[in-house]
């Protein structure tokens, strides 16, 4: 017999096996006079309609005692273990037996089947106060309202923890393509030509043209690309064709070509321009030789640029050859990428010797005023003394944007795209931003509100 309300036991389908008089109600059902959960003297009214449904006698009819009860001999399955009477198989075990089942009847009405309540002994059980460790206010601070207003539970999420990292990734994307089209880089009063340059090659040269123009051009700047390698990297980075036969920078040198007519819009990029580079470009330093004043070949045809551009940035090769002097002497300002490696180091000294020299006798406006870090790997111990050293040497000029290792900065230039176009919101495309902003910020005074 389980406790859920069934009764199974084949005794109460079978009266013969009671003595007379004996009615088969099993002994847990809670009846009058019988004690309640070992109290005596608490008494439960009886059952309305036990008469009606037969399985108990009516009330006022004689009950015996049960002092003069006599069990029925066990039933067994031969084995020693009670059994069933129709089966033969040992009976399930009670849980609880001694245990008297509570039925609760409502006052008036109809009532609704017993469901026998869990039971207990009466006895409660010793509870355990559990106690949450709920961060709350510290002491005194509901008397005092400014401890109270400043006090901030620890489970309440941030900005940065409650956005979701996809979110965040298309907060910066958004930001980075500047879709609106606004000025947000403050643009500079008066055009500024800077040749990014550095003898050892692979430091990121060509990738921080194309980027921080792109950022730039993206936020309201207009910006030249004059491609002066003969590998023609930026001109593939922009997705401007420089295959034999197209008029290049090789022709403004050589031939003294109008730098308009060279000059191409970089497709989906407005305010944009290249100037490419093909594989003549590779025998010009040869014929630069016999030409007259062949060191300011390249500023005499920016000067003469009838339009107006906020930045002019030059890409040169990694070299010091006469292409490299050429950019030296057109430009204003020079921006050192540096890889955080010794190599990157050990060839420093000599390119700025030979920017002291272009100051000297060809260009006394030129200045050092920008090193950018590139390839940074924060896991190594290498990029953190690299970067220690150069902060420690050039001070204020270092920017404090650093550029990561990312591979969307390589994958980018195989889709003809750069890598804030290509991946807005990766960490490659956000340094480079932070980078471009930087140097826009440090290129005014105050920012300039034209939008023309």
């Amino acid at each position: 017999m389980h406790d859920d309300g069934r009764y199974d036991d084949p005794r109460v389908n079978d009266p013969e096996g009671f003595p007379p008089g004996v009615d088969p109600v099993s002994r847990e059902t809670d009846q009058q006079a019988w004690p309640t959960g070992g109290q005596p003297g608490v008494v439960r009214p009886p059952d309305r309609d036990a008469a009606t449904r037969g399985d108990l006698p009516a009330v006022g009819a004689a009950r015996p005692s049960p002092e003069s009860y006599v069990p029925p001999p066990p039933i067994t399955d031969g084995s020693g273990r009670p059994g069933n009477a129709s089966t033969g198989r040992a009976a399930p075990v009670r849980r609880n037996a001694g245990v008297p089942v509570r039925f609760e009847t409502p006052v008036g009405g109809n009532v609704p089947p017993a469901v026998p309540q869990q039971p207990h002994s009466g006895i409660e059980p010793e509870r355990t106060p559990v106690t949450v460790d709920t961060p709350g206010p510290p002491t005194g601070a509901v008397a005092d309202t400014a401890t109270a207003a400043a006090y901030v539970s620890r489970e309440t999420p941030t900005r940065e923890e409650d956005d979701p990292p996809l979110a965040m990734e298309a907060m910066r994307a958004v930001q980075i393509l500047n879709p609106s089209g606004e000025v947000t880089m403050p643009r500079p009063d008066r055009t500024r030509v800077m040749c990014v340059a550095n003898q050892k090659g692979g430091v990121g040269k060509t990738t921080t043209t194309v980027n921080l123009a792109v950022a730039l051009a993206l936020h309201g700047n207009r910006v030249l690309v004059v491609d002066l390698d003969p590998q023609g990297n930026a001109s593939t980075g922009l997705n401007v064709p420089h295959h034999t036969g197209v008029p290049d920078v090789y022709d403004c040198l050589i031939n003294s070509l109008p730098l308009e007519e060279v000059a191409q819009e970089v497709e989906g990029i407005p305010n944009l321009y290249c100037v490419p580079a093909t594989i003549d470009l590779a025998g010009a330093e040869i014929e630069l030789v016999s030409v007259v004043a062949r060191e300011s070949r390249l500023a005499r045809a920016i000067a003469a640029y009838p339009g107006h551009f906020d930045y002019v940035f030059i890409d040169c090769p990694p070299s010091l050859g006469l292409l490299t002097v050429n950019a030296l002497v057109a430009a204003q300002e020079v921006l050192i990428p540096i890889q955080c490696e010794y190599y990157a180091l050990e060839g420093l000294n000599q390119l700025i010797n030979n920017i002291n020299l272009v100051r000297q006798h060809l260009n006394p406006k030129l200045e050092v005023s920008t090193i950018l870090l590139t390839m940074y790997d924060r896991r190594t111990r290498l990029a953190d003394a690299v970067e220690q050293d150069v902060r420690n040497h050039f001070g204020d000029k270092v920017l404090q944007a650093v550029i990561p290792r990312n591979v969307r900065v390589s994958e980018a230039p195989s889709y003809g795209q750069s890598v804030m176009t290509y991946d807005p919101g990766s960490r490659g495309a956000t340094s480079y931003f932070e980078a471009a902003q930087e140097i826009a910020e440090r290129g005014v005074k105050e920012p300039v509100s034209r939008n023309a």
